[in-house]
């Protein structure tokens, strides 16, 4: 198992990023002119590159565009996960949906193949079907966006009903933006969404989770350094982690 501290958010490098030890850097050298797609997708196919020789790879990393460069690695191995995307937002946004042009609105939407595909591309992603993602506790949803998630094949679900939702064999890939959690209990994300599932309840879907035995990669994008509050949420997102960094403590 390796850690990999991806320090960066939306292509730009994000200080202040606390990673657990041991772990392994991805810094690679990105392009300093074209857009932020352009960037991504040469940090994400690195990523994938780094993923596709790691049995078991958590990774912490600033956005949850990340996930692209993840599912590329594996894809890459030869395992074809069921993706589990906890957040508090749906990331379904396309360029026809979206309010405000923000990428990382739209990752998900991305790596189900719809709307901007040059991240996917780049990284080397087969898009994902719908049946293949449970999304959970996605209860801020854009006008537009909300109606793209209804009508897509995803399950919905919510932290507590995920234990009877998965299915019995798949491998599974995890993925927890930490805002799914009640800003109360994590504090320090960029976009909180009110009330939610508590630390302690979505701390117990992880240790589930890490039971079946079935789980290939974990990633977890991460607070804002700079916030108010990160501390907190520093040691609140190492207890998600926690279930997963089992083999560092043996």
């Amino acid at each position: 198992m390796t850690i990999w501290s991806v320090a960066y958010f939306m292509g730009d490098p994000m200080p202040g990023f606390e990673v657990p030890e041991p772990h392994a850097m991805v810094m690679p050298e990105l392009p300093t002119d074209g857009n932020p797609q352009e960037r991504m997708a040469v940090l994400y196919r690195t990523l994938a590159d780094l993923i596709a020789d790691d049995g078991f790879p958590v990774v912490y990393a600033g956005d949850c565009v990340s996930v692209i460069g993840v599912l590329a690695g594996l894809q890459r191995r030869g395992v074809d996960p069921l993706l589990i995307w906890l957040d508090a937002h749906g990331d379904f946004n396309t360029w026809e949906t979206t309010p405000s042009g923000f990428l990382g609105g739209m990752p998900l939407a991305m790596l189900t193949g719809r709307g901007e595909q040059t991240i996917v591309t780049g990284a080397g992603l087969r898009p994902l079907p719908d049946e293949q993602v449970i999304l959970v506790d996605a209860r801020d949803l854009d006008p537009g966006e909300d109606e793209a998630v209804a009508a897509s094949g995803m399950v919905v679900e919510s932290v507590d009903r995920l234990a009877h939702t998965l299915p019995p064999d798949a491998p599974i890939y995890v993925h927890v933006d930490v805002d799914v959690v009640s800003p109360d209990d994590l504090p320090a994300v960029n976009y909180p969404a009110p009330e939610g599932p508590s630390l302690a309840q979505v701390r117990a879907a992880m240790i589930h989770l890490a039971a079946t035995g079935r789980v290939v990669a974990f990633s977890i994008s991460s607070w804002n350094p700079e916030l108010p509050g990160a501390d907190v949420a520093a040691a609140a997102t190492y207890q998600l982690a926690a279930p997963f960094l089992a083999d560092l403590s043996a």
